[in-house]
């Protein structure tokens, strides 16, 4: 491979040609060749791209491009180390700088940079508070300046970093140097306010590749003390590894790696290993020697194994933006991958907890910072005077310097700060609270999971449609969820919420249920639970609505008819499958697709599947599912669909024995089945 190094890079040469010569790809990932176009152009730009997109590529080759030297700042040691080694692998000129290293491999870094000997330098944030730094660097400006993990920046976001916060006052210091700000994790309200911290100038925004069309996403309740049980039925089976599973506390990394090694190679990740330690274990990792990692959220920024085939949560993460960062790390490689979330109401208090320490109440900070004047005070004597414990004192002390209402010196002599600390903590206090909640609503979800994904990162280039694979869109192949059928009660509620919505229109989910369970037939979770399977069914649509309401915004579930839920007058219960969320995990390995139904009838015996009726059942499947609006699955799944191809039904009585063929779907689709299975006979 040919490699371009020093300085002797021709700007008039095509990204493309560049792109062969100095990377050695043969070819743009989707996407990329327009940001690249972009930024070499000298437009600022913002690019939100999901993990293991490409994203490095949308700075390094335009800054080969433009020439001199291109500033990368980014808030990780190891995904900063780790882009660096691959950088001078393939022969170019790249140092860094950050606390890692000594003063000695700093200086000659910035000596370097002066001398134009570097086409990268990359640097951690905090370098721009060190006094001079900023002016030695703009002593020779770079030609780029690309900001990693730009979601940093923002308060809004879910990782923000008060060293990003002044990355703003910094930059035109190094301009007119054009500005990429890449993250694979921002909201529509965090891209706006990256645009607005970085100061971007015009920029083009790039913002999709959100969707994961290999990744099947489950959800499923389970209690605390039974799913490092379920880890280890699971990761039994080979095929569901490697594997990364995060857990929420050092202690259970560490216990679930011990449990999961007499399975296979297993080690624990997290921040209290010493560095050493972990640089083996994630290297062991890469190379296969160990299959899973169970590791908490400190691990994975920067890790690129592309045959990681499940990521498992062992608990409720705080965010979306966090979570879908996390289950990025599977399937990069194309092929068929798992997200498996375990969840209960027991994580919402585990959260609680932890927002209470994390953010005091706005009551708390005003007690400080009524104490703080022009006159500096220590920080022991500051304590002293409003008597609050050392911990709270300390996060909420922090959390007035973070949003401006107290200014801390380096020896923590304490000043007042800006009064409006107190409208931006409020936001963000109310923000992460928010963070929560949707994370909460997308574990409880009726809906596909990608779909809810894609829809709450805005991306716009996406068409919304279901993904197919996910828990919601495909029940029958979840490997821990289970369903059963209706009880009495839930089989009497079905046709009555399809009565209410046919004379009503479309209602919130919760005024359907006041009105539908006046005398306490279903309690609202179980009643939300019974929409649920009637919308994986095909029956309903539920959509996350929002309104406002004494400035709040307010989410609310809005519950409305698909054209298959308008036109079934009986909705017979038995196509409808409820969560079973009743039963613990078992010491037997959970079935793959197994639902705890009851054997009303007993399916055939399996046989050979014929191939040619499998395509034809498949292409009236989908004609139907056409002209009802509604994913193919609703009108039956992959499973029933092979047992009809394999057992050839022409009988009412036949079709009936297949599992998943209700009374209703026998006489509304049976005609077209015994049409194709006679003309395949």
């Amino acid at each position: 491979m040919s490699t371009i190094t020093g300085t002797d890079t021709d700007p008039q040469r095509s990204l493309e040609d560049l792109l062969h010569a100095a990377f050695g790809f043969p070819s743009f990932r989707p996407n990329q060749e327009a940001v690249c176009q972009a930024v070499a152009g000298a437009r600022d730009v913002l690019l939100i791209m999901p993990t293991g997109s490409g994203k490095s590529l949308c700075y390094q080759l335009p800054g080969i491009a433009r020439g001199g030297t291109t500033l990368v700042i980014s808030p990780l040691i190891a995904l900063m180390e780790d882009q660096v080694a691959k950088l001078k692998a393939l022969g170019f000129a790249v140092e860094r700088i950050h606390c890692g290293r000594g003063r000695q491999a700093s200086r000659q870094a910035c000596f370097d940079y002066l001398e134009g000997r570097l086409q990268f330098l990359y640097i951690s944030p905090e370098r721009l508070r060190v006094a001079g730094f900023p002016e030695m660097l703009a002593k020779r400006k770079p030609t780029l300046i690309a900001v990693d993990e730009a979601h940093c920046i923002s308060q809004w976001g879910h990782d923000f970093r008060p060293d990003y916060r002044m990355l703003g006052q910094r930059l035109p210091l190094l301009r007119p140097a054009p500005v990429i700000a890449l993250t694979a994790t921002a909201t529509p309200r965090v891209q706006r306010d990256i645009i607005e911290q970085l100061g971007l100038q015009h920029p083009a925004s790039f913002i999709h590749g959100f969707r994961r069309a290999n990744l099947a996403i489950e959800v499923v309740e389970v209690p605390p003390a039974e799913r490092s049980l379920l880890v280890c039925e699971l990761l039994r089976d080979a095929a569901c590894r490697p594997a990364i599973v995060y857990a929420p506390t050092r202690k259970q990394t560490e216990a679930l790696a011990v449990e999961l090694s007499a399975l296979c190679p297993s080690a624990a990740y997290h921040a209290g290993l010493d560095a050493a330690h972990r640089a083996r274990v994630q290297q062991d990792f890469l190379e296969g020697k160990v299959e899973v990692m169970t590791a908490t959220i400190a691990f994975g920024m920067g890790i690129d194994k592309p045959n990681v085939r499940t990521v498992m949560h062992t608990a409720l993460p705080g965010s979306l933006e966090g979570y879908y960062q996390e289950v990025g790390r599977a399937g990069r490689d194309g092929l068929p991958s798992r997200a498996l979330l375990m969840q209960s109401y027991a994580d919402r208090r585990t959260h609680d907890f932890f927002f209470e320490r994390d953010y005091p109440e706005v009551a708390i900070l005003d007690k400080i910072f009524e104490h703080l004047t022009a006159k500096p005070i220590s920080k022991a004597e500051l304590q002293e005077r409003v008597t609050l414990t050392a911990d709270l004192f300390d996060k909420a002390l922090e959390k007035l310097w973070t949003h401006g209402g107290a200014l801390l010196d380096y020896d923590e002599t304490i000043t007042r700060g800006d009064r409006r600390w107190r409208e931006l903590y409020t936001a963000q206090f109310e923000h992460k609270a928010a963070q929560l909640e949707t994370m909460i609503r997308f574990a409880r979800g009726a809906d596909c999971r990608m779909t809810a994904l894609v829809r709450h990162f805005g991306d716009r280039t996406d068409r919304q449609s279901p993904c197919g694979i996910c828990d919601f869109c495909e029940p029958a192949e979840c490997v821990a969820q289970k369903f059963r059928a209706p009880n009495t009660r839930e089989s009497a509620m079905i046709p009555r919420v399809l009565k209410a919505l046919r004379a009503g229109g479309p209602k919130s989910s919760g005024k359907l249920h006041s009105e539908l369970c006046r005398t306490g037939e279903l309690s609202r979770n179980e009643f939300e639970e019974v929409l649920g399977a009637m919308a994986r069914s095909g029956l309903l649509q539920l959509v996350e609505s929002v309104f406002e309401a004494e400035g709040r915004s307010i989410p609310y579930k809005s519950v409305r008819l698909t054209r298959a839920g308008s036109s079934n007058e009986g909705a017979a219960a038995l196509e409808v499958l409820i969560k079973d969320t009743g039963e613990p995990v078992s010491g037997k390995r959970r079935a793959k697709g197994k639902k705890s139904v009851p054997p009303k009838e007993q399916a055939p015996p399996p046989a050979d599947v014929d191939p040619a009726l499998e395509q034809a059942l498949r292409a009236w499947r989908l004609a139907e599912a056409k002209k009802l609006a509604v994913p193919a699955f609703a009108i039956f799944g992959d499973k029933t669909l092979r047992a009809i191809a394999a057992h050839r039904p022409v009988l009412n009585d036949e079709l009936r024995a297949i599992h998943g063929m209700g009374l209703s779907k026998v006489d509304k689709y049976g005609p077209d089945i015994y049409r194709i299975v006679r003309s395949h006979s």
